[in-house]
């Protein structure tokens, strides 16, 4: 057809059909706070364990806004028996007068409007953790029962809410009957408190409609919260307390020294420099909506001020351990804030490095970030109005300008340190230097170590150790290699273990301490760098635990102090450059005896020798013989080293898996775990000092050769 208006056809006549049918009534619109309910996901990330502890920080982060404004010094956190959570501050405590927009009271507004609170417009908080009133009200909205409690104006107002909705409640709990407000609200007077008293009290049951079954609260998660909020506000002093098991728990917090002692508390090993302070501020402009006095939105450009406060500190180890927060609020995923961190201090790091070459001997090979950061702890902490978060949760600062002030304060500050003519900081500056340095050297070295991943590949290019005596599995599930102290071991090793199975690697006496030793040093050492080049799964960061040629490692030295003190080395090797082999439970330490006993009548069925492990079981063993009337040859054979040993006596007792005992060497509590090797073995010799002083009570004087 070629003019006019087309025919309607079935089809055409269909569409037409469902587009009518689609109208505004089909429209949703969620009043208040359902849209809280409707998708909690959005403001609380789930609504498992982990949103409930989002719902608990948001109310502890309002009672700590006040804290950080000077307004509060105590915040107390109780998990109730009954599964309710109370938090409590003596602050300002929420505004109860009446809001002249809306008609209601300070409480109501607060916790039933989203984006309504004391941070809009600048006037109530200098810097906060976010906008106050949207966490509060999303609790509300998310809870079963909410009550609130402020003290002001010589008296105690309260109010209670039912999944965000204002009433009355007559009796204790959520399941007592609950009765709505339908007029107007209405704010009780609970009782009377001192002139000058104020604070504010929130208790609330989370809404078992919402939350999956089995959320609860983390103690150890708010225990931990607790401990870095007090390090962040010097002064204020949190109280955290759990009565939902049969004996209620406490812990109290405070520390005046601020992110300096923070820094102290997280970092691990042993310190290269002290704890740096770097500190500024600077301002940005930004564009944002407010509020005019008619209540209406409109955009303003705002001068805003950025205040950086940072603590560092680099130990001998190689973990990097951040934490970074905004107004006291952890990004525990980083922002705009670590980003400029980062890039500001390599910045300086690459320019001192280059600029002091020859000295550190740094050769062609560039710093890079993991360089720079191995060994580092640091505090990153960020004060400004409004922070742009992405998303409620709060776990990533938005905010581009922060990027670019924090950096240029990092670079500043650190190259003052590094350039400093004070003796003090002079000597620090190069150890960090050299630190660096010495960590790109290990990362191009331990790059070498990964060639010999494959034993056939490694074979090939004989690149192994010549002392291996490999086997010929290469099964991990089956496949072991025995660390032997000397030759002398080797030797009668080598005739006693099964060449399917079992490989065999002498080391010279004892190996290099670690704990005390740079990277570049371990690497260098002879010992150390067979037995990672023989294990095949490189070291430190680049360790890859599913590259490892053997399923287990077995540490077989002499029974003496010699040998336990070899042990305790390659320990310390395997735990600070290997660790997650040790973690897999894949690190064991042969039990060699100490004695034999050789019977000279030895009834039917009863073995010829009798082997024993500690000078308790050699009593008790002799005390049994004796009772049953057997005799055996004096004095016993007492075991001083492994080549005193038959190849046949090793096998059986040593190395046969049928009849040996391993020892199992665990890392089930890293910190405590580190902790001892740094006092056994770090650079600190006072507290080491102390320790033997401490135990020299303890001590048999009989069990010392003399």
């Amino acid at each position: 057809m070629r003019g006019g208006i087309a025919p309607v056809t079935a089809q055409t006549a269909r569409s037409t059909s469902r587009g009518s049918d689609y109208t505004a009534r089909h429209l949703s619109v969620l009043e208040g706070l359902e849209a809280v309910r409707k998708r909690p996901g959005m403001y609380i990330g789930s609504t498992d364990s982990r949103g409930l502890m989002h719902c608990l920080w948001e109310i502890i982060d309002n009672a700590v806004d006040e804290a950080l404004g000077g307004h509060c010094d105590r915040v107390e956190v109780v998990l109730r028996a009954d599964g309710s959570a109370e938090i409590r501050d003596n602050g300002r405590g929420i505004p109860v007068d009446i809001h002249s927009k809306s008609g209601l009271s300070g409480i109501e507004v607060v916790f039933t409007k989203l984006h309504a609170g004391g941070k809009f417009g600048g006037g109530s908080y200098a810097a906060s953790g976010g906008l106050h009133g949207v966490g509060a009200s999303v609790v509300n909205a998310l809870s079963g029962r909410l009550d609130v409690e402020v003290d002001r104006d010589g008296r105690t107002h309260l109010m209670s809410f039912r999944r965000g909705e204002p009433g009355e409640y007559a009796g204790e709990g959520p399941d007592a009957p609950f009765q709505p407000f339908t007029d107007h609200s209405k704010l009780r007077i609970a009782g009377k408190v001192k002139k000058g008293v104020t604070g504010s009290r929130i208790r609330f049951w989370a809404d078992q409609q919402i939350f999956l079954k089995g959320a609860d609260y983390s103690w150890d998660d708010l225990v931990s919260r607790a401990r870095q909020t007090s390090y962040l506000i010097p002064g204020l002093e949190l109280v955290v307390r759990d009565e939902r098991g049969e004996t209620p728990v406490e812990e109290k917090f405070r520390h005046d020294g601020g992110i300096s002692e923070f820094v102290e508390f997280l970092s691990p090993g042993s310190p290269v420099t002290d704890v740096l302070r770097l500190t500024g501020q600077d301002t940005f402009r930004e564009t944002v909506p407010v509020l005019d006095e008619d209540g209406q939105l409109i955009s303003k450009d705002t001068e805003r001020t950025c205040e950086v406060d940072i603590a560092l500190r680099w130990d001998s180890g190689y973990d990097t351990i951040s934490r970074s927060f905004v107004n006291v609020i952890a990004t525990p995923k980083g922002g705009t804030h670590v980003t400029g961190f980062e890039q500001g201090l390599i910045k300086a790091m690459r320019d001192q490095v280059k600029a002091n070459s020859r000295r550190l001997k740094a050769g062609n090979d560039k710093i890079e970030k993991d360089d720079v950061l191995e060994g580092l702890t640091s505090v990153v902490t960020v004060r400004l109005d409004e922070p742009q978060f992405e998303g409620q949760t709060k776990e990533v600062l938005g905010t581009s300008a922060v990027r670019g002030i924090v950096a240029a304060v990092v670079e500043r500050e650190i190259k003052a340190v590094l350039t400093s003519t004070k003796r003090a900081d002079k000597a620090q500056a190069t150890a960090v230097l050299e630190k660096v340095v010495s960590a790109a050297k290990a990362r191009v070295a331990a790059r070498q170590h990964k060639e010999a991943v494959r034993r056939k590949n490694a074979l090939e290019t004989s690149s192994l150790p010549t002392k291996l005596v490999d086997c010929r599995s290469s099964s991990l599930d089956k496949s072991e290699l025995f660390i032997v102290e000397g030759d002398s071991a080797l030797g009668t090793g080598r005739s006693a273990r099964d060449a399917e199975f079992q490989a065999l690697l002498p080391i010279r006496g004892k190996i290099l301490n670690v704990q005390k030793a740079s990277v570049g040093d371990m690497l260098k050492n002879a010992e150390c760098a067979a037995i990672i080049q023989v294990l095949g799964a490189g070291s430190g960061k680049t360790f890859e635990i599913d590259q490892a040629r053997y399923g287990r490692v077995i540490l077989m030295v002499d029974a003496d102090v010699d040998g336990a003190h070899i042990r305790t080395l390659l320990i310390t090797l395997f735990f600070r450059y290997m660790r997650p082999f040790v973690e897999a439970g894949r690190l064991f330490a042969a039990v060699p005896p100490l004695h034999r006993l050789e019977l000279t009548n030895p009834k039917k069925g009863q073995d010829k020798y009798i082997y024993t492990y500690t000078d308790a079981e050699l009593h008790r063993v002799s005390l049994e013989l004796q009772r049953k009337g057997v005799r055996w040859k004096e004095p016993p054979q007492r075991y001083k080293g492994l080549g005193e040993m038959d190849p046949d006596q090793l096998a059986e007792t040593t190395m046969d898996p049928r009849h040996r005992r391993l020892r199992r060497i665990t890392a089930a509590n890293a910190e405590d775990a580190e902790r001892a090797f740094e006092l056994l073995m770090g650079n600190e010799v006072a507290p080491r000092k102390e320790f033997i002083i401490a135990g020299a009570a303890e001590l048999d004087r009989e069990r010392i050769d003399a």
